[in-house]
């Protein structure tokens, strides 16, 4: 972790060391030493040579705040580390350093095994996230809570079936990463204007051995102004912090006071206040929103740079290094502290229960209305079963009695309806309609997922 005054904050989980200066200088030394074996083994190479570079291209030799410093100059710092390595490079071998590249060759397929080794330790919270709210999803399947729509008491669902539409989210988020990281990762290697002419008939050879050294996929040409795999990296790490950012604002909303029914219990000291001793905040789930919050902006940066002219771009490359960092920086913050708010997240069932029976009954109106349409066998139908139900929920606000009372002594619900059968209609526990069932197939879908 660097040691930055808002970087244990904003900057936490182990994709930050993936994506710091270190970690692209050896991205693109992996690119350098790669370049050299995959030309050998094309025949362009001798491999005494290959071998020599390779033994160059550790990170730990360079000074990268220096390279940073004469990145000014060729206005990249691809430059300044390949004419260092070539210093340290002995003899007749320091002539085929870099053979046949540009210095976008060198940063683009940097990016691409920053990404993927960031990616690698992302998937891990990631997959430790789901496998938490699959959990939540299975044990709260009947933990009845009020459903909530534009932030008012709706009909009851289970706690279980939202932890189960946060896995669904998240799952499908994490699903299409992976994808990205199998398949859309490539290299990136084409030369001055991507024709690799300066390789004459051994470009191609060699741009297959690189990708095999590397571990990434071999383009059908190169993408040096083809943003495509940029913009769509970008779009699925916004992804996963949109969803993220469902989670913990659900978790925010469902720990404030008056609703309490969920609450981080971290270790002591954590949670508090500068100014309010009786605070409990649940601060990593407001950490996670933090970070998660940042990326819709960084998307749109990248989408905007997207758009590079003729074979190489002038800036619209230089704008994508800061935002493409970032973005992968902030979503690993983000599901770093979902993981830790889901650790410790405390869930109370009695509080779930309390707050759905505050409206005494009122939000199961609409199963009072099927039943009394269902009851008369068609005597009435659901219009006038809807005022008359409407009429008794309307008397109820005002203070007129109980809903139940109310529903009962009713010249039109009463003739269908006896007080026991009303009592059942307003049982949230048994007006849960396929909760169950979806919760299942989350659950099955996450499992195929796996």
């Amino acid at each position: 972790m660097s040691d930055g005054l808002f970087d244990a904050v904003l900057a936490a989980g182990p994709v930050a060391a993936q994506v710091g200066d270190r970690a692209w200088v050896q991205a693109m030394l992996d690119f350098e030493g790669a370049l050299a074996a995959a030309s050998a083994a094309a025949g362009v190479v001798p491999s005494e040579a290959a071998a020599a570079i390779q033994n160059c291209c550790y990170a730990d030799d360079y000074d990268i705040t220096e390279l940073g410093r004469q990145a000014v100059g060729i206005g990249n710092p691809a430059g300044p580390l390949v004419r260092a390595l070539t210093a340290r490079v002995a003899g007749d071998a320091a002539g085929y350093v870099h053979l046949g590249a540009t210095s976008q060759d060198v940063g683009d397929t940097a990016a691409m095994l920053v990404t993927h080794r960031a990616l690698a330790v992302l998937d891990d919270d990631l997959r430790a996230c789901a496998a938490q709210l699959a959990h939540l999803a299975e044990i709260h399947a009947d933990t009845v809570q009020a459903g909530r729509s534009l932030l008012q008491q709706g009909p009851p669902v289970t706690f279980g079936l939202t932890a189960a539409g946060w896995l669904g989210g998240l799952a499908t988020a994490r699903d299409r990463l992976d994808d990205i990281r199998r398949h859309r990762l490539a290299v990136q290697f084409g030369g001055a204007v991507g024709t690799l002419a300066s390789l004459g008939d051994n470009g191609i050879a060699v741009l297959s051995e690189l990708a095999r050294h590397l571990g990434l996929a071999e383009p059908a040409l190169p993408w040096h102004t083809e943003r495509g795999r940029i913009v769509e990296i970008a779009g699925a790490l916004g992804q996963i912090c949109a969803a993220v950012a469902k989670i913990v604002g659900d978790i925010t909303l469902l720990a404030q006071t008056e609703v309490a029914e969920v609450h981080e219990q971290g270790p002591a000291g954590t949670g508090g206040s500068s100014t309010m001793p009786h605070k409990r905040n649940p601060v990593a789930a407001v950490l996670a929103a933090g970070s998660a919050v940042q990326a819709p902006g960084l998307v749109a940066a990248l989408l905007g740079a997207a758009a590079h002219e003729h074979q190489r771009a002038a800036g619209s490359w230089h704008a994508e290094w800061r935002p493409y960092i970032e973005l992968l920086r902030t979503t690993g913050s983000a599901v770093h502290w979902l993981r830790i708010s889901l650790d410790r997240l405390r869930v109370d069932p009695q509080r779930m229960r309390a707050n759905l029976d505050l409206t005494g009954g009122l939000v199961l109106a609409e199963n009072v209305v099927t039943g009394l349409v269902s009851t008369s066998n068609g005597e009435i139908g659901r219009h006038t079963a809807g005022d008359a139900v409407a009429q008794c929920c309307q008397a109820a606000l005002a203070g007129a009695g109980s809903l139940a009372d109310l529903l009962a002594a009713d010249s039109v619900v009463g003739k269908y309806l006896d007080r026991e059968q009303i009592e059942r209609l307003l049982d949230p526990a048994l007006y849960l309609g396929s909760a169950r069932k979806f919760i299942e197939r989350a659950l099955d879908d996450w499992r195929e997922k796996l």
